[in-house]
């Protein structure tokens, strides 16, 4: 795959990433990571700046990685709020996720900042990138997001229609599966647009088999 490339540099570089989600999850999330930000940007820098953000208008969510380990990390959210307000995104749902607590003290002092974070934005994740649980507990928090809006339904698709089985695994969690003569039933959870989706083709299939 490509490489990112990490430096302590002003704007190393402008460009976006995209990355599916690891551990993947159903439906598929992609997540998109852009430039830091700053106060005083360069005026010729501007621009290039905030067309690399156009993709947080079109955003479903907005993590915010703030550096725990800064004593003006709230310097740092002013500015940031302040930019998506510039740009129309400050009505995108957001998680602030205070990274780099591993770089505070030792673990009592750790500990004290992260109630402290925890109590100021009761929704917020605090974290070292470092810790292979704290990662695991950012994906959770992620995937909980999504899964919020999810139903569960019930689908039957007959023998005739089984090309659409991947779609139905693509698409949603598959909660259970069972078959007769006739076809298949599953039961899923998913987006509800993705199920409707999903009823849509099966019918169009058995009806265009019926003809």
């Amino acid at each position: 795959g490509s490489e990112v490339l990490v430096a302590n540099k002003l704007f190393a570089t402008l460009d976006t990433t995209v990355r599916a989600l690891y551990p993947e999850s159903i439906p598929r999330i992609l997540v998109s990571d852009t430039v830091g930000f700053i106060k005083n940007l360069p005026h010729g820098l501007v621009a290039s700046f905030k067309s690399t953000l156009d993709e947080a208008l079109d955003a479903s969510l907005l993590l915010h990685v703030i550096d725990a380990s800064d004593p003006g990390f709230e310097r740092q959210l002013e500015v940031t709020n302040h930019v998506l307000t510039e740009i129309g995104a400050d009505e995108v749902p957001r998680i602030k996720v205070f990274n780099k607590i591993d770089f505070v003290g030792d673990s009592t002092a750790q500990a004290a900042l992260e109630q402290t974070l925890q109590n100021r934005y009761p929704d917020c994740v605090v974290m070292s990138a470092k810790r292979p649980e704290d990662v695991a507990k950012l994906h959770k928090k992620i995937v909980a997001f999504y899964q919020q809006d999810q139903i569960e339904a019930e689908l039957f698709l007959p023998w005739e229609a089984q090309q659409l089985r991947k779609d139905i695994y693509a698409t949603c969690q598959v909660l259970a599966e069972t078959s007769d003569h006739e076809g298949a039933y599953f039961k899923v959870r998913g987006e509800p647009s993705a199920i409707n989706k999903l009823t849509e083709s099966v019918k169009l299939s058995h009806d265009i088999k019926s003809v």
